[in-house]
């Protein structure tokens, strides 16, 4: 049972956060107070200790969703803390989840190592349960071999993951402490996923009240919901989980998907001290935008990202190294526009057509369907191009927002639990956002478009944090010797006895030599008897009776 709750929030803390958490502690079981002053330590440390120092976590999910982000205050139990840590989303959820964690301060020894693989990990309103399924190996007791297993993310109305395959290794040394080259390596393997096949923070048709009469017209042609974008998502109308092969979900990748996530120590220049270093890699290939339809868009990974945090105790040398991801976004074959750290933002609108487009030239068999990315579908499965002239009969009511999350770094000097320099960083390779615009919220009564959120719907692929934590000068991996034992005390004549005679205070003085006086006695005794010869014993004489004379004798009479 312990070791099931060492982990806790371990998915949730590291993934569930976008923000380099480099001024907090590492999340460990904290140390118990004693119920007695004067109690004996729980656990005492090695002895000798370790000497080397080192305090690391790193974590990589496939996929992250979010639904109204940003919605939710967050709750703290210090008053006027409230309103100023940020706010949370309503549900976040992440998958394929790999992590790696090293802590020589932790108190409980099998929190130093922690690798960790989960099929997915649940934060709800800002509290996040321990996900079940999850493969964990801790240390210590050292891990010559990693456990690895596949398992399947439960059912449910928003993803579809396939097979997923982990893999969780942790290592620690008794003598040397974290000074076994690689502390913890964990890994997650994924064949699909497809994610968000309806958005249910989208408003719904009845509630646009304050809407133009040419855009309910439009609205009510809509083939479907706007919850499922006008008939392009599959499970808004039907309740059904989001389909094995991608069609009809926001966003889907077809292909393998890994996550890697690992803490080690590295060699420093120069130096016979290490450095600690958290590394997440990605690699995945293709990623499919409302596949399915003559209107989707498919996104090349052409550049894998890969986050490394390294901490050599000093702010100089430690350092941040990130591979940006590049993405070039396709539709029927022909790349659109290209996503990399020079143009980090695309925003894809999606309108509704009004009475009236199939009047424009070129758009007379113009389909009942949202216009995406400025393309309107034909029958036949054509998509064209919005004219000048047709996008004058299309208002556009959210927006598809493609990003690439720059990186976020942030280091400081500690003194606890040791003097040393932290760095942190996150980063992520796609954000997707579904957000509403201004002719959606002029739509709405204005109680309710002052409620909606800035931001109906949040998928994030690829999401990166990292963070290392050295003491100043590196990790020292010497042997720690021996502990000495006292030498004895220094010659100086004999040393003083105790006292010849105790004072009597009680009768129990009296009945000690009493006792030992009557058993010398006893025992004295016992050997007079033993050693002493004993006395011949005589056999009795028997007297025999006279026998009767044959003849008398003559009677003599002396008074005759």
């Amino acid at each position: 049972m312990p070791r099931t709750l060492a982990l806790p929030v371990t998915a949730a803390v590291l993934l569930l956060s976008a923000a380099p958490a480099a001024g907090q502690t590492i999340p460990t079981t904290p140390v118990p107070e004693p119920a007695n002053p004067g109690q004996a330590p729980i656990s005492s440390p090695p002895n000798p200790a370790p000497r080397g120092k080192a305090v690391a976590d790193v974590g990589t999910a496939l996929a992250m969703l979010r639904l109204l982000p940003e919605a939710v205050p967050t709750n703290a139990i210090l008053p006027g803390m409230d309103d100023e840590l940020p706010r949370q989303s309503a549900l976040e959820g992440g998958f394929g989840i790999s992590s790696a964690q090293a802590n020589s301060e932790a108190y409980l020894s099998y929190e130093r190592a922690i690798a960790q693989a989960s099929p997915f990990g649940l934060s709800v309103a800002g509290n996040a349960p321990q996900s079940p399924g999850s493969l964990v190996q801790t240390a210590l007791p050292d891990n010559p071999e990693p456990v690895t297993t596949g398992f399947n993310a439960p059912e449910n109305p928003l993803l579809n993951v396939g097979l997923l395959n982990g893999s969780a290794h942790a290592r620690w040394s008794e003598t040397l402490g974290p000074c076994v080259g690689t502390i913890a390596d964990s890994s997650t393997s994924v064949g699909s996923i497809s994610l968000l096949n309806m958005i249910p923070s989208m408003p719904d048709v009845s509630q646009l009240t304050d809407a133009s009469a040419q855009l309910q017209e439009g609205l009510k042609s809509l083939p479907g919901p706007l919850a499922g974008l006008g008939g392009l998502l599959s499970g808004a109308s039907s309740g059904e989980q989001p389909r094995a092969d991608g069609t009809g979900a926001v966003l889907s990748m077809p292909n393998t998907l890994s996550t890697r996530s690992i803490v080690r120590l590295v060699d420093m220049p120069g130096t016979a001290r290490k450095a600690v270093e958290a590394t997440s890699t990605l690699q995945a290939a293709d990623i499919n935008i409302l596949k399915g339809t003559p209107l989707g868009l498919t996104i090349k990974v052409v550049s894998q990202p890969t986050l490394r945090v390294t901490s050599t105790g000093d702010k100089e040398t430690s350092k941040v190294e990130y591979t940006a991801p590049v993405l070039a976004v396709e539709r029927g074959g022909q790349k659109l526009f290209e996503l990399d750290a020079a143009n980090p933002t695309k925003d894809v609108p999606i309108g509704i057509p009004l009475p009236g487009l199939e009047d424009v030239p070129g758009f007379r068999q113009v389909e009942d369907v949202p216009v995406i990315g400025g393309a309107a579908e034909l029958a036949g499965g054509v998509a064209k191009p919005l004219t000048e002239a047709a996008k004058g009969f299309v208002l556009d009511l959210g927006v598809l927002r493609l990003s690439i999350a720059g990186l976020d770094e942030k280091g400081m000097q500690q003194t606890t639990p040791f003097k040393g320099y932290q760095l942190g960083a996150s980063a992520r390779m796609l954000d997707l956002q579904i957000l509403p615009t201004k002719a959606l919220k002029d739509a709405l009564p204005a109680d309710a478009a002052d409620k909606l959120p800035s931001s109906l719907a949040q998928l994030s692929l690829g999401e990166q944090v990292a963070r290392a934590y050295a003491p100043t000068g590196g990790v020292d991996c010497s042997v720690a010797a021996p502990p000495t034992q006292a030498p004895p005390p220094p010659g100086g004549g004999q040393q003083p006895g105790g006292p010849d005679k105790l004072a009597y205070t009680n009768a129990a003085y009296s009945a000690v030599p009493m006792f030992w006086t009557g058993t010398a006695m006893l025992l004295l005794g016992v050997v007079l008897v033993a050693g002493l010869p004993g006395r011949r014993r005589q056999a009795p004489v028997t007297v025999q009776p006279a026998k009767p004379s044959p003849s008398p004798r003559p009677r003599t009479d002396d008074t005759e």
